[in-house]
């Protein structure tokens, strides 16, 4: 934690930013990944097959994943929507447009990067083919 500011007191004036770097994944996981879809998620939406969105465990809700398929390199950004999957060795459960993206049909070992904030964009819409050597 970081902590940046001024305070006076006698004053009415206070500012603070305080900065948090989370221990949450702090580090590439990697694990298998799974499909579903149709259901109602955890935070009140609808699972909807053609969404990028996509269940973790502890993740909190909103926070965009970069699902990379370890077979294949192709990878796709997610957001967290619901809770999930509950089956020992899985690390995330992805709708099937996400599925698709990775190359994925039912289950494949995939490693999860939290991608930094910002709005849901193009790249997050296509697959993409790992350039590393």
């Amino acid at each position: 934690m970081k902590c940046r500011g001024m305070l006076f007191f006698g004053s009415s004036l206070f500012i603070s930013a305080l900065t948090f770097s989370s221990p949450l994944m702090a580090e590439p996981l990697i694990g298998i990944a799974s499909v579903y879809s149709g259901e109602r998620t955890a935070n009140g939406e609808y699972a909807r097959a053609s969404g990028f969105t996509a269940a973790h465990k502890s993740l909190p809700f909103g926070t965009r994943v970069r699902v990379t398929n370890n077979r294949n390199g192709r990878s796709v950004i997610v957001r967290i929507n619901d809770r999930g999957p509950f089956i020992r060795g899985r690390i995330i459960d992805l709708t099937p447009a996400g599925a698709n993206a990775i190359g994925c049909s039912g289950l494949a070992p995939v490693t999860l990067t939290v991608v930094n904030g910002g709005p849901l964009g193009a790249e997050s819409r296509h697959a993409s083919r790992s350039t590393d050597g």
